[in-house]
């Protein structure tokens, strides 16, 4: 990973990456035509799709959740370039891909520092042609193999220790072929263990059955779980 500075903005790029600060300008990104829509128009703070030099991307800001995002929005404390949330995720992401895991491609952060608090954004390539895991079970159930084969791919994440600090429906996504995971937000590489690695899942499992009772005519039953976890368990 490289940065360089730019006034009160750090850039961050991945290995091989072209981004440059407009990318994260978002008034030269509509001035230029280069958003092309967004995640979830319903959402609270959706992620915005990009078209920069033929390429599909992802732009993200970092929000506070929970209770402190409804006092603070999107600032953090700073207390060191290694220790921010963007730069954390964009190691992540990269040590994902060392691994040759299913995940989305790294691509740059930005950091903009005031004083002794930041903001961040990162982008990340798109992965064309997946739904979610919600939107996908809202239009057909998985066959049991597809189920298996989702279950395979949690294990080989936790068998190399990537822990994924928000698991849930929203956060896999899906082609024909595979599953990918994103939004490594706060994740990290851990030693496997299995009190990890089993809260993981049952996050996972929380949110399929939230979901279920939330959008209705999900296609998504508890005999799924089983058939995903004989695909975890090998």
């Amino acid at each position: 990973m490289q940065h360089s500075e730019h006034g009160a903005f750090t850039l961050l790029l991945a290995e091989g990456s072209s981004a440059t600060l407009d990318w994260f300008d978002r008034d030269w990104l509509k001035r230029n035509g280069r958003i092309t829509g967004n995640s979830d128009a319903s959402g609270r703070n959706p992620a915005m799709f990009l078209a920069i030099d033929h390429q599909a991307y992802v732009l993200r800001h970092y929000y506070r959740g929970g209770l402190p995002g409804k006092v603070i929005e999107d600032v953090y404390l700073w207390s060191g370039l290694e220790n921010t949330r963007a730069y954390k995720e964009l190691k992540l992401l990269e040590q994902i891909q060392q691994l040759g895991l299913p995940a989305c491609l790294p691509v740059a952060a930005r950091l903009e520092r005031h004083g002794f608090s930041y903001r961040a954004d990162l982008i990340t390539k798109r992965l064309d042609g997946c739904v979610d895991l919600v939107k996908a079970l809202s239009h057909a159930p998985l066959t049991p193999a597809r189920w298996q084969q989702l279950g395979q791919v949690l294990a080989q994440f936790h068998q190399a220790g990537v822990y994924h600090a928000d698991l849930n429906a929203r956060n896999i996504l899906l082609d024909e072929q595979q599953f990918y995971l994103i939004d490594f937000d706060q994740g990290r590489i851990r030693k496997p263990e299995a009190k990890w690695q089993q809260a993981n899942l049952a996050r996972l499992q929380r949110s399929l059955q939230k979901e279920a009772l939330r959008v209705a005519g999900l296609q998504w039953q508890e005999s799924d779980w089983q058939a995903l976890m004989r695909g975890y368990q090998g």
